[in-house]
């Protein structure tokens, strides 16, 4: 062969066989030349021969069995096949574990080209060692399978949200937070679930690209896929994580039971610190009571020691007719004056908290007094049907007598809403079964189902007005002393609140 001759700088260059010879010899990549027709070997470069032990001497002569792994989906026909796709399609690509001569197996990615030389078309396989790739995958995978399985029961989701509040990623837990079922599509975007109260403060913190990985904590509602409410805690920062997830990372998880433990809490103490006031306004009222009661004895005395004299003196006898009915309708009154303080004196007298024996009928005539005084402001019309029969319950009267007073004016209360000859409230107290029965039902625009469910856990909204002590400490005090008490749509219009307690058999 003539030696080559030097070409412009403008001119490809040429290369000899030896140059090509070379080249292949100096590649990395192991190469084996299959015949295209018999498969035989036919020649492999240094690389194949160095990783696979064998001379190019000792390899021409090789089978599939004789270098390959002693497996069913590494036999012979497996591989003649491979090679004889590569001659129908030009190229065939597969995963196929070479044996070294000192037994090794070796994992490698093979490729199968068809080139057509001047003699005779070949199959060129070029195959590289994968086998630390393939290590580090299953060892990859198993860290996603350990991951998987720890944040299973896990109970903070995790998602990166888009600036405009669209979902990038979502965690399997984040969608047991967000309501979504098995096979069911998340919600496109997180801010839209949120509730509008909530909604503006994770949109403007959208829009930041928070530097240095600083997080922000919120606190947000939420509408679940499954229609529910709840309360989200969640840690808010920014992150770009190079050809894989730009956005906001959102840590999350539910404290919808602190929440409403904490409003619990919250109206419990402003219940307690209403009947702290009740009961220091029951000691003035005692107090009153007992200061009124003098004056108001002494008026009466007056009053009859003048119609004594009236009716003894002749010079006043022709007028004394009129003066008389006078005085005696003030005296009336004076008694009417001395009920009320009376009752309200024997009411609210500070009684030691301990149950007793007592006939639930005269509970409620007690705190009748202020039952049909409240009416009478309202202008509702009030009645009241006792028992027949003596219910003899065990409880502290004047916590009952609470919860009758709130389910009372609550009743009036609600009757306000409506014109004066429609107002009306019934009170009832009958036996059923083995327990005593009080019913309190108005004729106002009732309460829906689903908030009636809710009326006694001390999140609803009611009002509490006068005595009233809230119907969730009303829940509390009738579950101690072992009874219970509920709400139910009445007859024609309106809500009956009703109480039950156990009845006594008194034995003699």
């Amino acid at each position: 062969m003539p030696e080559p001759t030097a070409a412009p700088e403008d001119d490809p260059i040429r290369f000899g066989l030896d140059d090509f010879r070379r080249m292949m010899d100096a590649l990395p990549m192991c190469i084996i030349l299959h015949d295209a027709q018999t498969k035989s070997i036919l020649w492999a470069n240094p690389s194949a021969c160095q990783v696979l032990g064998f001379t190019l001497e000792e390899l021409l002569p090789l089978k599939a069995p004789d270098m390959s792994r002693q497996s069913h989906e590494y036999r012979r026909e497996i591989g003649r096949k491979w090679l004889h796709d590569a001659t129908l399609h030009g190229s065939n690509m597969v995963e196929w574990c070479y044996r070294a001569k000192n037994g090794e197996e070796i994992l490698s990615e093979a490729i199968a080209t068809l080139v057509p030389l001047t003699e005779r078309d070949v199959i060129m396989v070029q195959f590289r060692n994968i086998a630390r790739e393939e290590q580090i995958r299953r060892e990859m995978k198993k860290l996603e399978s350990r991951l998987k399985e720890f944040m299973q029961d896990s109970d903070e989701g995790v998602a990166v949200l888009r600036p405009d509040g669209g979902i990038e990623y979502l965690s399997d837990a984040g969608r047991k937070l967000l309501g979504v079922r098995p096979g069911q599509n998340p919600p496109k975007n997180f801010v839209e679930q949120c509730l509008p109260d909530s909604q503006e403060e994770l949109q403007e913190l959208l829009t930041l690209a928070l530097p240095d990985a600083i997080s922000f904590p919120l606190r947000y509602r939420i509408a679940r896929k499954d229609g529910l409410v709840r309360w989200h805690h969640a840690v808010c920062r920014y992150i770009e994580i190079e050809n894989d997830l730009k956005g906001h990372l959102l840590h999350f998880h539910d404290i919808t039971d602190q929440v409403e433990a904490e409003e619990a809490r919250r109206r419990d103490q402003a219940a307690l610190e209403y009947l702290a006031r009740h009961n220091a306004m029951g000691e003035m009222a005692t107090a009153i009571a007992h200061e009124l009661s003098q004056p108001l004895a002494a008026i009466r005395n007056f009053l009859e020691g003048s119609v004594l004299r009236l009716n003894h003196s002749e010079a006043l006898r022709e007028q004394a007719g009129q003066i008389i009915w006078g005085l005696e309708s003030a005296g009336r009154q004076v008694d009417h004056a001395a009920a009320i303080i009376k009752s309200v004196r024997e009411y609210v007298v500070k009684l030691e908290q301990s149950e007793g024996l007592i006939d639930l009928n005269e509970v409620l005539a007690e705190v009748r007094w202020f039952i049909e005084m409240r009416a009478a402001e309202g202008r509702v019309q009030l009645e009241v049907q006792a028992s027949e029969e003596a219910l003899v319950v065990s409880c502290e009267k004047v916590l009952i007598g609470q919860v009758i007073l709130n389910l009372a004016f609550n009743a009036i209360e609600e009757m306000s809403h409506f014109p004066e000859n429609q107002r009306r409230v019934c009170i009832s107290l009958a036996r059923k079964d083995q327990q005593a029965l009080l019913t309190v039902a108005d004729e106002g625009r009732g309460i829906d189902a689903g908030h009636r469910e809710r009326l006694f856990d001390g999140f609803f909204s009611s009002k509490v007005s006068g005595n009233g002590i809230g119907l969730a400490l009303c829940k509390n005090i009738i579950a101690r002393h072992r009874g219970d008490i509920w709400a139910q749509p009445a007859q024609v219009r309106g809500t009956r609140f009703c109480f039950t307690l156990p009845l006594v058999q008194r034995h003699n």
